[in-house]
C-alpha cells in the first residue's frame, strides 16, 4: 500500500515482483470466503515463485505465513532451494485476537504453522523467549536475530527538521506556527523557524512537546490507552502542572483507523493536538529523528515478539515509554533507554514526569536519550553479517 524506500527502489540487487491483491469476494460465508482467498493467494503466489530466476534461498517473514509457508516450500522443491523463515510472531495468535484462541480456524492456523514450520531448512526469530518457544513446542531449532534499525533511522540535523515540519504544516494544523513572525521574511512551524536575515534555523520559543506513536491500527494495539492518558494530561496542566503543550501524531494506516479517529474527534483539548498522518518511506525517520518521545502500544498477540517500531525509534535516539509484555524487556531497558508501563494511568503519570519542565536538558529524557547514543548499537546489515551469514556457510 506505501511506495517502498528510496534505497530499495534504487538498488541493482532487489527486483521487487508485486502479487496481486484479491479483491470483491463477497459471495456466500466468511468461511468459504476465507478458504477460497487462501487457494486463490497460493495459485498466485507460487506461479510468481516459479517465474523468478532460480534462487539459492527463499527468506520468508512470518507472520503472514498462510498460505506462504507451504507455498515457498513447494516452491523450494521445484527450485532446489533452501528455504529460511523468519519468525517475528505466530499468524495463529494474531488471529486468535479477532476470533478467540478455540476457533477452529485459529486451531487450524496453529497445526499448519507447527508442520510446515518444520519442514524449513533455517530459521531465524526476533527474540530469545520464541527461540525458546519454538524448540519446546514446534521442535524447531532456530537462531535469534534481533530487529535493527536501517542505518538511516537517526536523529535528524535542525535544519531537515524544518523542512519536514514545514511540509507537514501545509496538510495539518498542529505543525503549524501559533503566531505570526516578528520578521515578515521569517518561516516558521509549530517547533523551529528559519530567521529572515541570515536564513539559521532555530527551535521555536514555548515550542510544544512532540509525541510520536506508529500503528497498524489493528486489535493488538489499544490506542484508548493513549488517549486516556492524553485526558489526564490535559488534567495535569489545567492543575497548574507546569507542562508544555503537546503535539501527538500517529502514523499508519489499518482497519481501525477510522474507528480511533471518530474517538479522537470527540476529545475536546486545549492544550494537545492530535493528527493520524500517512508518511512517506522517507519521511518517517525523520519524523522519528525530531520528535522528544515515542510511545508503544504493542501489546503482542504471542508474548514472543518485539514492536519494530521501538527499534526504529531507538534508531533514532528517541526514548520509548512502551506497554508492558512478557519479553519487552529484551528491548526496553526500563529506567535507561525508556519505561514500560501497564495502563493508561500509569503512562498518563510517566508522560508528567518526563516532559516537567520541558524543554530542559536535565532529567530523564534527556538521560534516556543520552544512553541511547552511547549504546551504539548494531545497525541492521552489521547485525545480518554476524548472525546469518556464518548459519549460511559465509565467512564474510
Amino acid at each position: 500500500e506505501s511506495r517502498p524506500h528510496r534505497d530499495v527502489l534504487r538498488s541493482a540487487h532487489i527486483r521487487l515482483v508485486p502479487v496481486a491483491e484479491l479483491r470483491g469476494l463477497r459471495v456466500g460465508p466468511k468461511l468459504f470466503q476465507y478458504v477460497v482467498k487462501v487457494l486463490v493467494q497460493s495459485v498466485q503466489l507460487l506461479y510468481t515463485l516459479l517465474r523468478i530466476d532460480q534462487p539459492s534461498y527463499i527468506l520468508l517473514q512470518n507472520p503472514p505465513g498462510l498460505p506462504s509457508i507451504a507455498v515457498a516450500w513447494v516452491a523450494g522443491l521445484f527450485w532446489r532451494s533452501k528455504l529460511i523463515i523468519d519468525w517475528h510472531n505466530y499468524g495463529y495468535t494474531i488471529m486468535s485476537l479477532s476470533h478467540g484462541r478455540s476457533h477452529p480456524l485459529v486451531q487450524i492456523a496453529k497445526w499448519y504453522e507447527k508442520l510446515f514450520g518444520r519442514l524449513s531448512d533455517y530459521n531465524l526469530c526476533v527474540t530469545d523467549a520464541m527461540k525458546e518457544d519454538l524448540w519446546m513446542n514446534c521442535n524447531i531449532k532456530a537462531v535469534t536475530l534481533y530487529d535493527r534499525p536501517a542505518s538511516y533511522f537517526k536523529e535528524t540535523p535542525l535544519e531537515l527538521r524544518h523542512g519536514l515540519f514545514m511540509k507537514l504544516a501545509q496538510d495539518h494544523e498542529p505543525f503549524r506556527a501559533r503566531a505570526e513572525p516578528v520578521d515578515s521574511s521569517a518561516e516558521g512551524s509549530a517547533f523551529t523557524e528559519r530567521a529572515g536575515r541570515d536564513g539559521r534555523v532555530l527551535e521555536s520559543r514555548g515550542r510544544p512537546a512532540l509525541l510520536i506513536s506508529s500503528t497498524s491500527w489493528t486489535e493488538d494495539e489499544d490506542f484508548s490507552v493513549l488517549l486516556k492518558a492524553l485526558e489526564d494530561y490535559e488534567r495535569f496542566i489545567d492543575e497548574g502542572a507546569k507542562l508544555p503543550a503537546l503535539v501527538c501524531v500517529i502514523t499508519g494506516k489499518g482497519p481501525l483507523k477510522d474507528y480511533y479517529n471518530g474517538l479522537i474527534q470527540k476529545l475536546h483539548f486545549k492544550h494537545i493536538q492530535i493528527c493520524t498522518p500517512w508518511l512517506e518511506a522517507e519521511d518517517y525517520p525523520l519524523l522519528l529523528g525530531s520528535a522528544d518521545l515515542g510511545v508503544c502500544l504493542h501489546k503482542s498477540s504471542s508474548g514472543l515478539d518485539l514492536p519494530m517500531k521501538v527499534v526504529d525509534m531507538f534508531g533514532c535516539c528517541l526514548p520509548v515509554c512502551a506497554m508492558y509484555f512478557e519479553c519487552l524487556h529484551e528491548l526496553v531497558k526500563h529506567n535507561e533507554n525508556g519505561l514500560i508501563f501497564r495502563d493508561s494511568r500509569e503512562l498518563a503519570e510517566q508522560l508528567k514526569m518526563l516532559f516537567l519542565e520541558f524543554p530542559t536538558l536535565e532529567g530523564k529524557l534527556h538521560s534516556f536519550r543520552q544512553n541511547l547514543r552511547a549504546s551504539k548499537e548494531l545497525r541492521w546489515d552489521e547485525s545480518w553479517d554476524q548472525t546469518v551469514l556464518p548459519l549460511l556457510g559465509h565467512k564474510e
